[in-house]
């Protein structure tokens, strides 16, 4: 059963989100203000989220941003009443997934949450080789070499290095990481990534401590850039 959190503080309009949701086959978890979302956001790790705009204690812009911060990449519907396309392409450039405006009706609000679980789930293109500075590396392999030299590499030394240069540009959550490399079988602590992460520096950056392609982002994660 996918998990949908509304935030929303009209009551009428909340109760009826969550009774046609619930009715759809979804398990709806509520907010009313900004902070409140934040937290339900982060603990209960929903699968996507309907977030108003106007919203008591922080408005739904500075919710989708902050989330977007944190490394949580669930899909954000922005709820609003406004129309203006300067409220539409700011909730988009601050992670957004989509956009509906007020008042709308259940099945295009239906339609659209299903647009967006569909393409969080359709399986990811898996980047087979790639190439960088002087860097040449074959996932299929777990290899890799480096100004001509063969450098090999763990199977979760290629797999941090996967999932990052799949999402290039983009920070990626330790938690993320660790779901996707390891899986939740296998759990190690973050303190793992950052050893693995030290290794790979070692093993492909020109100066490992100065790296070029493989950043930290501070309180969060890792990303990759060319």
């Amino acid at each position: 059963m996918e998990k949908i959190l509304v935030v929303e503080d009209e009551p009428d309009l909340l109760m009826g989100l969550q009774d046609n949701l619930e009715i759809e086959g979804y398990q709806v978890t509520t907010a009313k203000d900004g902070q409140a979302a934040l937290d339900l956001a982060m603990s209960t790790c929903p699968d996507l989220i309907l977030l108003d705009i106007m919203l008591p204690k922080l408005n739904g812009f500075e919710v989708c941003k902050q989330l977007r911060q944190k490394g949580m990449d669930t899909p954000i519907i922005m709820l609003t009443a406004k129309s203006q396309e300067v409220d539409r392409v700011l909730g988009l450039e601050l992670g957004a997934d989509d956009y509906i405006t007020k008042p709308f009706s259940i099945r295009e609000l239906l339609a659209r949450i299903k647009a967006v679980l569909r393409r969080r789930h359709a399986p990811p293109q898996q980047i087979e080789t790639y190439q960088f500075g002087d860097v040449k590396i074959d996932f299929r392999k777990s290899v890799a070499t480096k100004a001509g030299r063969p450098v090999e590499l763990s199977h979760y030394e290629a797999g941090i290095l996967r999932l990052l240069v799949t999402n290039k540009g983009e920070p990626i959550a330790r938690n993320r990481i660790l779901d996707e490399v390891w899986g939740y079988e296998l759990y190690p602590t973050t303190r793992t990534i950052d050893n693995h992460v030290v290794k790979l520096r070692q093993k492909l950056e020109d100066d490992p401590h100065n790296p070029a392609h493989i950043l930290t982002v501070h309180g969060m994660g890792y990303k990759f850039v060319d």
